[in-house]
């Protein structure tokens, strides 16, 4: 049912409960990563385990806010999609608050949904995940592209896993191949035209392309596109960002240095790289980031910058939505829509009903594993389209919620330290009195000077050395915590060369005896 403020009972910062405390309410998150590390969801195959997350999720949404169903029963829609796809209309918590209220009528987003799937990459549609401010954040896989738009009854049946990602409403599909052979655009004309007027019923404006290919090519096939290659120009009224980032098997090596993201870079010089980094001037001017550099960033730079970046476009002006988005949208596109969500959480600014183990599960239940990523713990997956999709992006996700703990990718306005708000920081008055720096006489120049600008400097000097953790950096502990102690129970981190010692990996070796954890199946 929905919470209420009464009901709220989230910890302030410095307060926290004990690690023991958490470790024993994540029993949920144990039992969900369990599950999830040994089963891909799939819509038309749910067991009463899914249900009960499904479930769950709706409960966890309903604390904040009012929502409508996309509904996708059995996978109609796309197979690897929630069965029930939750449209965040406003928050509902707080009356007082300022509302934003939704002008989307859900049968028309139904049909526009029904209407574009075929548009992009296994039927992956543009889905709104999270509500903020009035503003769409979207998830979705990349185009579809000649190879499987017009294969998609044949090659995306083998490829992907049965015939559920299939779009056989016959009246949307060529009857005469000559379409194809005469390289006819008018398919393309018509799929991408519902993709468009999907993405604008959803106010998105900002489309992040996360792809390092303009063009993803198999068996010498075109097979998926982007709206950044799009020769019609059909997405030029959007604004298109191409920030490449390295897919999951980049972070095989990430497991190889032993879970060490500092100084691992992704190599820019293959083949298959081809999009550069592009980015509209008016979202580089505030950000102090020199992105000509961004070939030499390792992966923590690289993605502390791309988050900087996508909190910077939700953040605009305007009342537009964002779209990201990877080839397929179930491993890239999670690990920054998860990263959004908990950043935004941690400022107070999304669920805010929600403890660090309830939005936990929520964005592992629902934006991973409801969203079709799959683990594959033996490193190579033949069951599904014959990808690699091993768990350290997964991983990667949670255990890099250490690096965004800083005020810089806060959303929250600050307010200046002066002599209008010293006395909430200082209920005793302001530390230091300006006539004590009377010199002269009150209206001496110097006096007032040294007061105007020397005194915020001295107190700012003060709060810089306090040690106390702000409650954005509480939170996130809190959350890789609670993520840590579940993770290395149940599906633990095998270090690729064993220590002298033979102990378990460092990473979480350090964290089991902070606990006294040690599970029996942990890293070995």
């Amino acid at each position: 049912g929905r919470g209420t403020m009464t009901d709220i009972h989230l910890p302030t910062a410095g307060s926290f409960p004990a690690p023991g405390l958490l470790v024993r309410k994540s029993e949920e998150i144990t039992d969900l990563i369990d599950l999830f590390s040994k089963t891909q969801y799939r819509a038309k195959e749910v067991t009463p385990q899914v249900e009960a997350i499904e479930t769950r999720c709706l409960q966890l949404f309903a604390r904040d806010y009012k929502y409508s169903i996309i509904q996708n029963t059995n996978g109609e829609v796309c197979g690897h999609y929630p069965r029930q796809i939750v449209f965040l209309e406003y928050e509902c918590l707080d009356v007082e608050k300022d509302r934003f209220e939704s002008t989307v009528q859900i049968s028309k987003l139904q049909d526009l949904v029904n209407r574009s799937k075929m548009a992009r990459c296994r039927g992956r549609f543009v889905c709104p995940v999270i509500l903020y401010n009035g503003k769409h954040i979207c998830r979705s896989s990349t185009l579809a592209g000649w190879g499987e738009l017009y294969g998609r009854t044949g090659y995306n049946y083998i490829f992907s896993g049965g015939s559920d990602d299939t779009w056989t409403e016959s009246e949307e599909f060529p009857e005469d191949d000559r379409v194809v052979r005469n390289g006819d655009s008018h398919l393309f004309d018509k799929v991408r035209g519902y993709d468009i007027k999907l993405l604008r019923y959803l106010s998105v404006r900002y489309i992040c392309d996360l792809m390092v290919e303009n063009k993803k090519v198999k068996f010498g096939l075109n097979v998926t596109s982007s709206e950044k290659v799009d020769k019609a120009q059909r997405y030029a009224d959007f604004t298109l960002l191409s920030v490449p980032y390295p897919g999951c098997e980049f972070f095989k090596d990430y497991k190889d240095r032993d879970y060490t993201a500092e100084g691992l870079v992704f190599n820019w010089n293959q083949d298959f790289v081809d999009a550069p980094l592009t980015i509209p001037r008016c979202f580089t001017h505030n950000l102090n980031i020199d992105w000509t550099q961004y070939q030499s960033w390792d992966l923590v730079q690289q993605t502390q910058n791309y988050l900087k970046l996508l909190l910077h476009i939700i953040n605009s002006d305007d009342d537009s939505g964002l779209l990201v988005h990877c080839i397929s949208g179930w491993d890239r596109t999670p690990l920054f829509v998860s990263l959004l969500r908990l950043s935004l959480w941690a400022d107070g600014a999304v669920h805010a009903s929600l403890e660090p183990t309830e939005i936990l599960y929520l964005t592992i239940a629902y934006d991973w594993f409801l969203f079709g990523f799959y683990f594959c713990l033996n490193g190579f997956c033949l069951f599904h389209q014959t990808f690699f999709f091993p768990p350290q992006i997964f991983f990667f996700c949670f255990n890099f919620l250490k690096h965004i703990v800083s005020e810089k990718f806060s959303t929250v306005k600050k307010q200046r330290l002066d002599n209008e708000n010293w006395g909430d920081a200082f209920p005793l008055g302001p530390p230091f009195d300006s006539s004590a720096f009377s010199l002269v006489s009150a209206g001496d120049a110097f006096s007032q000077t040294f007061t105007s600008i020397l005194s915020p400097l001295l107190i700012s000097s003060v709060l810089s050395r306090c040690s106390f953790p702000s409650e954005r950096q509480a939170r996130l502990e809190a959350v890789r915590e609670a993520f840590l102690a579940a993770y290395s129970s149940t599906v633990g981190l095998k270090s690729s060369a064993p220590s002298p010692s033979g102990a378990i990996s460092g990473l979480l070796e350090q964290f089991a005896r902070g606990v006294g954890l040690r599970g029996s199946n942990a890293i070995v």
